[in-house]
């Protein structure tokens, strides 16, 4: 009678909560299977200019007002704002973009087998910590097939299968869907009390807790403030009740911790006992995902020390100084090495640059930024000065052509070290015009930044780096070293 109790205050804790969270997209979603047709007009796209009911309309692409909204038609396809969200029709296609900054409560989040996380929301999921929204059905369409039967997404979760790899899981309802490499496995979906029997059905979050950090490989389910541990081995469940957590809509582990993300918040716990230590919650935008027009009058030196995006590029300065640069902000290290690092926005210090560095590198006391195939020079000192004649083009200052990856030099050396996908490029600083003088192919599909100092070489990919004491080593080690956790091992940053 007790539990019953105790879980009927949950409940009605949880529906409160949902009155006062931040509204959700299904609504705003709802009406995209509609046709949008206007006033019941139909609209030719013949290269003319049109005017219904007052508002404008022109063509060729043209572009008309209706309702308050902006809306953009092409020849083939055009795209419209409705609802807050831009809709792109082509050859009769719906396709939709929902951005992910706009408090937006996710359904699940879960990494695929190679690491990267997936955000879902409806039909539409979101791949990594920044770009657009895409439909679901383009990488798991069955899950959109079972849809209007099932429901939409209420968890997933990825675990080591018997075969040794990894599968992500999606739990609709009463239904356990199995992906390998994006392809439902053979016998799927299976029924949820099949695969995980003693846990109800409709959870709200799931997530995978491998043993070391939990006692056993543990699966923990979230139901309301109801909280399972379902051991996969013995298949054993305890539950339990953690009042002091808000309800979780989905949950994620990532670098060895643990989070419960409930409207556009999220609170970081144990996962044993479900313990939450430091000032929670904090808002998502802030830590799991590139927004650049949030948060610019928030304290942004916490937030950037300890977001999961990737680093843009990251440097020395010139002046010993590293400077990592992430969208709109970059983080400086104090020279003294005392105070730590401090984040400023690049449209301030880097005027010309504004935002989104694509490779940095310091050479000759002058910190060189590279983005859109230009390259600006800058003297370091309490300020940084752009250098007379600068930007230069891409091709004119290094002879090659972007995007870069990442750049770096090291000491006082005059050789550049350019990372375009997995090739390495080296080119010497000292001659005229700037050629590759050698090539090599490194040990990673793809970068994020590189930097030099005193101890070597630093390989940053997602949110880890890897150290290397020569360029040599990089370009000819077919093993990686150990990783290490950007955020807290060179922030010192544990959220």
């Amino acid at each position: 009678m007790n539990a019953m109790l105790i879980h009927c205050l949950c409940l009605g804790l949880a529906l409160a909560l949902s009155h006062s969270a931040p509204p959700n997209l299904d609504m705003m979603m709802a009406d995209m299977g509609h046709d949008h047709s206007h006033d019941g007009h139909d609209h030719a796209h013949d290269g003319h200019d049109h005017a219904h009911d007052g508002h404008d309309h022109a063509s060729e692409g043209h572009a008309h007002v209706h309702d308050g909204q902006d809306h953009v038609h092409g020849v083939t396809g055009h795209d419209h704002v409705h609802d807050g969200h831009v809709h792109h029709h082509a050859d009769h296609e719906h396709v939709a973009q929902i951005d992910r900054c706009e408090a937006v409560e996710f359904d699940a989040i879960v990494p695929d087998a190679s690491g990267v996380p997936l955000f879902f929301k409806g039909d539409f999921m979101w791949r990594g910590f920044h770009g657009p929204s895409e439909l679901i059905n383009g990488s798991y369409k069955e899950l959109i097939e079972q849809h209007a039967e099932l429901g939409k997404i209420n968890a997933a979760l990825s675990m080591i299968a018997e075969d040794s790899d990894k599968h992500v899981f999606f739990l609709l309802n009463d239904k356990v869907f199995s992906y390998h490499d994006q392809t439902l496995e053979a016998g799927n979906p299976k029924a949820f009390s099949e695969v995980f029997p003693g846990i109800p059905n409709h959870v709200d979050a799931a997530v995978e807790c491998p043993k070391g950090e939990c006692v056993r490989d543990t699966v923990i389910f979230f139901k309301g403030c109801e909280v399972f541990h379902y051991e996969t081995q013995t298949k054993k469940v305890k539950s339990s009740h953690w009042t002091h957590m808000p309800n979780c809509t989905s949950a994620l582990r990532w670098q060895n911790n643990y989070y419960c993300f409930h409207g556009n918040q999220f609170t970081k716990f144990h996962p044993v006992t479900g313990s939450v230590t430091g000032t929670y919650p904090k808002d998502a935008r802030d830590y799991f995902m590139k927004c650049p027009n949030f948060g610019l009058l928030s304290n942004h030196t916490e937030r950037e020390r300890c977001s999961h995006v990737p680093l843009d590029a990251i440097a020395s300065d010139g002046l010993e100084r590293a400077v990592a640069f992430r969208g709109n902000y970059f983080l400086r290290e104090d020279e003294t090495h005392r105070d730590g690092w401090h984040a400023s926005l690049v449209s301030e210090a880097f005027k010309e640059v504004q935002s989104d560095a694509e490779a940095v590198f310091s050479h000759a006391r002058l910190l060189y930024i590279v983005k859109d195939n230009k390259v600006f020079a800058y003297k370091s000192g309490e300020q940084y000065q752009l250098v007379e004649g600068y930007p230069k083009t891409l091709q004119e200052e290094l002879g090659m052509e972007g995007p870069l990856d990442a750049t770096f030099v090291c000491g006082d050396y005059s050789i550049l070290h350019v990372i375009k996908g997995q090739q390495m490029f080296d080119i010497e600083l000292s001659v005229s015009p700037r050629a590759v003088v050698h090539e090599a192919r490194l040990p990673f599909p793809k970068v994020d930044g590189a930097m030099c100092g005193p101890n070597g070489i630093r390989v940053f990919v997602g949110a880890e780096y890897f150290e290397y004491k020569t360029p040599k080593l990089l370009a000819y080690s077919r093993m990686r070293p150990q990783a290490h956790k950007i955020t807290l091992e060179m922030f010192g940053c544990d959220h």
